[in-house]
C-alpha cells in the first residue's frame, strides 16, 4: 500500500490509488491465467520444470533447451525458502501458480524501482541545470510514469506467466537506481563500487544481453559524469584569427572538462557529433579519473567475457538456434515498436500540426507574411566582435551553425535504411514456424508480402524514429512557438547554457569561456514553495542531455543487432529506459498572429480541462487508457481464443493441445 509513497510526498493519495489499482490488476490477471491455463504453456514447459528441480535441491541438473542463466530460479526458490525458514510464510510449493506469482510480485517491485529511477533522474537534471531548487517529494509525473511502465503490455502480460522478462527488467532498474545515486554524490566510495559490481553481476544472471545496459549504458553515463565534474577554471577567450587556433582552443577546453553537451531538445545533428568528439577527447585526456569512476563496470564486463570463454558462447543451451548475427534492421523495427506502444505520447505533434494548419488559415485571412520561428542550437556568428573573420572559420561556422547538415542527415539516413533493408533483412526460422506469436502475422502481412513493401516501410520507420527521438527531447527548438519556458524552465536563452563549447561558434574576443559549465546563476533560485506547489510539472519537464541520448542509442543498438530473431520481448528494456528518460509535457499557448489556440473561460468546463492539461501531463492518462485497452484485448485473445494446431492435410498436431496467441 505504500509502494508509491515517499518521504514528504505531497501526492500520497495519488500514489496510494496507483498502488491499489496495480496490485489488484496484477493478481487478478495471475488468478485468471492460473485458473484457465493451469499447465505450463510454451516456454514455461522449460522454465517451470527447471525451477522445480532447484526446489528439490538439484542445482546441477540443467535443461539444454534453456538459453538464459538461472537468476529467475534463484529468486523464485531461495527467497521464499528463506522466508519459510524464518517463519514469514508457513509453506511454499513449486507449482506453476506459485512460481508465476514471482512475476506478479516482481511487477510491483519493478513499478517501485521505476518510481525511484524517475525521481533520481529529475533530481539529477535539476543538478545539471545548476538549479538551487531541491526536490522534497516525488512528482506526480514520476508516479504516473512508474504506474504506466508496470502496465506496459509486454511486462504486464508476462506478470501472469513464468518468464524471465519481468524480474530481469526489475534487476536492471535496481542497478539503474544504484547508478543514479552514485552520480548524485560528490564522489564514490569503495562500498558503492562493490555494490555496483554486485548489481551488475546479478543482472547478468537474468539475461546475457543485460550486459549492454549495466556496462555500456550505465558505465558510459558514469564516464560522462567523470569528465563533466572536472570543474575547469574560467578563462578568457583569446582573439583567434585562424580556424586552427579556434580548434586548438576548443580541444583544450574539451580536455579539461568543458565539453559540448547541450540539452537534447536544443541539439542538432552537428551538436551530437561535437558531443561525441568532445567526450572522447575529455576521456582520453583524463584516463585515471574515468577509470576510477567506471572500474566496477569494467570488472562486470571482464566477468561476462570470462563466462563467454568458459561457456563457449553467449547462450547456455540450444546454441544452434541462437547464433549471434549482425542484424541491422532491428534498429528500424524498434522505432515502429516504440511508436505503436507510445502513440499517446505523440499528442504534442498532433497539436503542433493543428497549430500549423490554423496559422496558415490565419495568414491567408489577414494577408500577412511571417517567417517560421527558429532557435539556433549554437551561438550565432553575428556575435563576433568587429574584426575580420578568416574565410575557413567563416565557412565552418556557416556550415555547422546554420543547420545546413540537416539535408545531409536526412538523405544519408534514407540511403542507409535502404541498404540495410536490401542486404541485411533476416527472417529467422522461428518467426516463420510459430504462428502463436503476433510477430508471425506482422511479418506475413508486411515484410513477406512483397519486396516493395520492405522499402515502403522505410517511411514509417523514419517517421517513427523522428517522433520517438522528438518525444525524448521534450519539445525541440524547431517546434517552439511563443513560450519556450513551457518546455524547459531551466535551460533557456536568459543565461549561458551548461556545457556549451561549440568548436565553430564565433564570439567576442576576451569573452569569458567556460562560465557556462560552473557557477552560472539559475533563474529558478528564487522560486517559492508556493510557486512549486502550483506547478506540479516544475521538476519533470527538463530533457536529458545529448550525451545521455547518444549512449542510450549506442546501448540499444548493441543489444539488438546481434539477435537474428525479431522478438518484441527484446525491446522491453530499451523501451523502459527510454520511457524513464522522457520528460513531462504541458499544454501551452500555441499562438498564430496573436491569437491563442487554447483559450477559454477558466470557469467553463473546457477552460477547466485546459487548465488541468497545463499542470498535469495529460498524455499519461491517454497512455494508461491505451495500455489497458491493449492488455484487455491481448489477454482476452490469450485466454478465450485457443485453437488446435493442424497440418495442411488436416492432421492434428502437438497431440491436440490447445494453442494460444501471445507476444
Amino acid at each position: 500500500m505504500l509502494l508509491f509513497r515517499g518521504s514528504g510526498n505531497s501526492h500520497g493519495g495519488l500514489g496510494l490509488f496507483f498502488t491499489i489499482v496495480l496490485a489488484a490488476a496484477t493478481f487478478l490477471w495471475l488468478g485468471v491465467v492460473s485458473e484457465i491455463v493451469p499447465e505450463p504453456y510454451l516456454d514455461e514447459v522449460f522454465h517451470i520444470p527447471q525451477a522445480q528441480r532447484y526446489c528439490r535441491g538439484k542445482f546441477l541438473e540443467w535443461d539444454d533447451k534453456i538459453t538464459t542463466p538461472p537468476g529467475l530460479y534463484w529468486i523464485s526458490i531461495l527467497i521464499p525458502q528463506a522466508a519459510k525458514t524464518s517463519g514469514l510464510i508457513s509453506s511454499y510449493t513449486c507449482d506453476p501458480k506459485t512460481l508465476r506469482a514471482t512475476n506478479a510480485v516482481g511487477i510491483l517491485v519493478l513499478a517501485y524501482l521505476a518510481l525511484q529511477c524517475r525521481k533520481e533522474i529529475e533530481a539529477r537534471l535539476l543538478h545539471q541545470a545548476h538549479s538551487a531548487v531541491r526536490m522534497n517529494s516525488i512528482s506526480q509525473y514520476a508516479m504516473h510514469t512508474a504506474f504506466n511502465i508496470a502496465l506496459f503490455p509486454l511486462l504486464f502480460f508476462f506478470s501472469g506467466l513464468y518468464y524471465t522478462d519481468v524480474v530481469s527488467t526489475a534487476v536492471v532498474l535496481a542497478a539503474f537506481v544504484n547508478h543514479l545515486r552514485r552520480v548524485g554524490r560528490s564522489h564514490t566510495s569503495l562500498m558503492s563500487d562493490l555494490v555496483t559490481v554486485a548489481w551488475g553481476l546479478f543482472a547478468l544472471t537474468m539475461r546475457q544481453t543485460n550486459v549492454f545496459w549495466v556496462v555500456v549504458f550505465m558505465g558510459g553515463l558514469e564516464a560522462v559524469h567523470a569528465v563533466k565534474t572536472l570543474r575547469p577554471e574560467i578563462v578568457k577567450r583569446p582573439l583567434m584569427t585562424t580556424l586552427s587556433q579556434q580548434l586548438l582552443f576548443v580541444v583544450k577546453r574539451w580536455s579539461v572538462g568543458h565539453v559540448h553537451d547541450l540539452p537534447l531538445h536544443m541539439a542538432y545533428p552537428e551538436d551530437m557529433l561535437f558531443t561525441a568528439i568532445s567526450l572522447i577527447v575529455a576521456a582520453l585526456c583524463n584516463p585515471l579519473r574515468v577509470v576510477r569512476q567506471i572500474w566496477p563496470y569494467v570488472f562486470v564486463l571482464g566477468a561476462f567475457g570470462g563466462f563467454v570463454v568458459w561457456n563457449g558462447g553467449v547462450v547456455l543451451g540450444d546454441k544452434s538456434n541462437h547464433v549471434a548475427t549482425i542484424h541491422l534492421p532491428q534498429m528500424l523495427y524498434i522505432w515502429a515498436f516504440f511508436a505503436f506502444f507510445s502513440l499517446p505520447l505523440f499528442l504534442p505533434y498532433a497539436i503542433m500540426i493543428l497549430d500549423i494548419i490554423r496559422s496558415l488559415f490565419v495568414l491567408q485571412k489577414d494577408g500577412a507574411e511571417t517567417s517560421p520561428h527558429k532557435t539556433s542550437a549554437t551561438p550565432s556568428t553575428n556575435t563576433a566582435s568587429q574584426r575580420e573573420i578568416p574565410l575557413p572559420l567563416k565557412i565552418a561556422a556557416t556550415v555547422f551553425n546554420n543547420q545546413l547538415l540537416w539535408p545531409v542527415y536526412l538523405v544519408s539516413t534514407f540511403i542507409l535504411s535502404g541498404l540495410i533493408v536490401r542486404f541485411n533483412t533476416i527472417i529467422h526460422p522461428f518467426t516463420l514456424a510459430d504462428n502463436r506469436h503476433y510477430m508471425f502475422y506482422i511479418f506475413r502481412y508486411t515484410i513477406r508480402r512483397a519486396p516493395w513493401v520492405r522499402y515502403f516501410l522505410i517511411l514509417p520507420y523514419t517517421l517513427s524514429r523522428w517522433l520517438v527521438w522528438g518525444t525524448l527531447s521534450g519539445c525541440a527548438t524547431w517546434t517552439l512557438t511563443s513560450r519556450s519556458e513551457a518546455f524547459s524552465p531551466y535551460y533557456d536563452s536568459s543565461r549561458p547554457l551548461p556545457f556549451d563549447c561549440d568548436p565553430f561558434a564565433i564570439g567576442n574576443a576576451n569573452e569569458p569561456e567556460g562560465k557556462q559549465s560552473f557557477g552560472s546563476e539559475s533563474r529558478t533560485q528564487n522560486i517559492s514553495e508556493e510557486e512549486r506547489a502550483q506547478d506540479p510539472l516544475l521538476f519533470s519537464t527538463e530533457p536529458v542531455s545529448t550525451s545521455t541520448g547518444l549512449i542510450f542509442l549506442l546501448s540499444t543498438t548493441l543489444s539488438l543487432i546481434t539477435a537474428p530473431l525479431v522478438e518484441p520481448r527484446y525491446f522491453i528494456i530499451p523501451w523502459v529506459i527510454w520511457r524513464l528518460l522522457v520528460p513531462a509535457w504541458r499544454l501551452h499557448d500555441h499562438q498564430a498572429m496573436g491569437n491563442t489556440l487554447f483559450s477559454a473561460d477558466p470557469t467553463s468546463t473546457w477552460g477547466k480541462i485546459i487548465n488541468f492539461c497545463r499542470v498535469y501531463d495529460v498524455r499519461l492518462v491517454l497512455e494508461t487508457v491505451w495500455f489497458v485497452a491493449i492488455n484487455l484485448v491481448t489477454g482476452y485473445i490469450f485466454l478465450f481464443k485457443p485453437y488446435v494446431w493442424r497440418a495442411g492435410d488436416g492432421r492434428v498436431l502437438d497431440e491436440g493441445r490447445l494453442q494460444r496467441f501471445m507476444w
